[in-house]
């Protein structure tokens, strides 16, 4: 998946926070608010954003309505994994030294679902 580009972001950034579809317009009115952008733009940001399978399009009488494919937190652990996969190396070794980097929550909500993990793992054998 290739990294999202500034006014990509803004989009996907939009449809997480609607909760619900969104036609052009909608996102075209809202990030115009901020900044001068042509409907055009934004029509073309989410086509494009459709071909990259990060939206997912659905057609209302002649207009269509956009949504993530996946939410935030999904997408950010599937860039995750992409990017360990792409480091080369051992993938072991690469996690370990993001878990040295986290704060004291983090690394408390890591143990809260890795023991989660491990009950699923358990439930199943």
């Amino acid at each position: 998946m290739a990294q999202l580009g500034e006014l990509e972001r803004e989009v996907m950034d939009r449809l997480w926070a609607a909760g619900e579809r969104l036609t052009v317009r909608d996102v075209h009115d809202q990030l115009s608010a901020e900044r001068p952008l042509a409907y055009t733009t934004v029509m073309t940001v989410l086509d494009r954003l459709t071909r990259k399978d990060m939206v997912v399009r659905t057609q209302r009488g002649r207009a269509y309505l956009y949504a993530p494919a996946n939410s935030r937190d999904e997408l950010t652990a599937e860039l995750l994994n992409e990017v360990l996969d792409g480091a080369g190396g051992d993938r072991t070794a690469a996690l370990v030294h993001f878990a040295e980097t986290v704060s004291a929550d983090e690394a408390d909500a890591l143990r809260t679902a890795l023991a989660r993990i491990e009950a699923q793992h358990e439930d199943t054998t």
